[in-house]
């Protein structure tokens, strides 16, 4: 369904009051009935619980799976399913100078990308608001098909191993990312929580450059590109990450926002960054409430702020904490009309 990016972004700017776009889809399993290992082999099962979801509660925007194995077994990785978790890369292909010469480009809708696809395709068409497609960026997917220790070795003393994985990785990321830009969705959110560990130097060598090819490629007026980090390292890489030329930020709940509200470029939206696990999940939905009124507060100077959980929010998350965390923010909303 066609959405004014633009004009969606400008109005986020100009009102006091806040929008919610967090990253939440695993709570529309339960809302289904289905099961999570049969979910994250299915775009149709994947619409269904994004579709149940924003039933259940109006997030302004909607993300679509954020689930960062799928890249990583399009090119041959090997993935674990559970009952209760995301999948998971459950061991490396690339590890060294001679894998990752010999390892092969895959093309877009191997393995299951073509599901993911199929579920941005079917959440474009048939859902209210507007939709990213999630996608993970170019230095966690080394991260998975390396391992994370050894992309971090590679990156720092093994460079020309590390730039051969971390082109292999943007050349498919770019591809893929047009991919998904022409199911019809909105917009992509890149998640890169892997970069949230490195200086800011080897951010901009090892991440960001290469996520500015993606955005790159696909972003335009009627399409932003948001990036996701969700690292410690995350607030002393500002300039990095803002050097994408990406349309928004999303940060994890591991950064103060307060404090990092005031680098951002006013045009620039950042969003974040409620605790996915200690709040959403593991809270009570008067915590959630709390938080999450607390948060709205201390952004109220920054009209660029935008209301997110801090990452992915995992399976098992009460619905009654889901319905705390909107409830705050219309609560706020009302204060401030």
């Amino acid at each position: 369904m066609y959405h004014d990016m633009k004009r969606f972004f400008r109005e986020i700017l100009a009102s006091p009051q806040r929008r919610a776009i967090p990253i939440m889809t695993t709570p529309g399993i339960e809302l289904t009935g289905a099961k999570p290992a049969e979910v994250f082999r299915s775009g149709e099962l994947q619409f269904r619980c994004i579709e149940a979801l924003a039933g259940a509660v109006h997030a302004d925007a909607l993300v679509t799976f954020m689930d960062l194995s799928v890249e990583a077994e399009a090119f041959g990785a090997p993935v674990r399913y559970s009952e209760y978790e995301n999948p998971t890369v459950s061991e490396s292909i690339a590890s060294t100078a001679e894998t990752i010469g010999s390892m092969a480009v895959p093309e877009v809708g191997a393995k299951r990308t073509a599901e993911t696809l199929r579920c941005a395709e079917l959440c474009a068409a048939k859902l209210d608001r507007p939709v990213f497609g999630g996608m993970i960026g170019p230095f966690s997917l080394a991260g998975r098909l390396a391992d994370m220790t050894e992309i971090m070795i590679l990156a720092a003393v093994e460079e020309a191993a590390a730039a051969a994985l971390l082109e292999k990785a943007t050349a498919f990321l770019v591809e893929y990312a047009k991919a998904i830009r022409a199911t019809g969705v909105n917009g992509i959110l890149i998640a890169e929580p892997a970069a949230g560990l490195l200086s800011p130097d080897m951010c901009q060598r090892v991440a960001a450059d290469y996520l500015k090819r993606i955005v790159d490629a696909v972003q335009g007026d009627d399409f932003p590109v948001v990036i996701h980090n969700c690292g410690n390292a995350a607030g002393r890489q500002i300039k990095e990450l803002l050097s994408t030329g990406c349309a928004a930020l999303h940060l994890g709940n591991a950064v103060s926002l307060p404090e990092l509200l005031p680098q951002m470029p006013p045009e620039v939206p950042l969003m974040g960054n409620i605790d996915p696990v200690g709040v959403l999940k593991d809270g009570s939905p008067e915590e959630v409430y709390a938080k999450t009124s607390e948060l709205l507060r201390a952004t109220a100077p920054w009209p660029n702020f935008v209301l997110s959980s801090g990452c992915d929010v995992p399976p098992g998350v009460k619905m009654e904490n889901i319905r705390a965390f909107f409830r705050a923010l219309e609560d706020y909303n009302q204060s401030v009309k």
